[in-house]
């Protein structure tokens, strides 16, 4: 939520509680979604910046993403006969 004060927009901080619960609409459960947090966070940290606020972007990021279900593929299932050639 963005307010101005004395001209200037700040954007309102959101609690890390707030920041989990939204991003757990997308992930399965909370070890799964400490998982993939950790590695993104390793990937998109800057230096120079503190480490907090990159997660907190990240669990951002992953509240406001598509789910990785809907965005895969069907996968074809393919029989064991089949796969076995000769």
């Amino acid at each position: 939520m963005l307010f101005a004060a004395r001209g200037i927009e700040i954007k309102e901080k959101m609690m890390r509680s707030d920041l989990v619960f939204g991003a757990l609409t997308h992930v399965k459960n909370r070890y799964e979604l400490c998982q993939l947090a950790s590695k993104a966070t390793r990937k998109l940290h800057k230096p120079n910046t503190r480490l907090q606020d990159t997660t907190n972007e990240v669990l951002d990021r992953f509240k406001d993403s598509v789910p990785t279900g809907d965005a895969e593929a069907p996968v074809q299932k393919i029989d064991l006969q089949e796969r076995r050639a000769a």
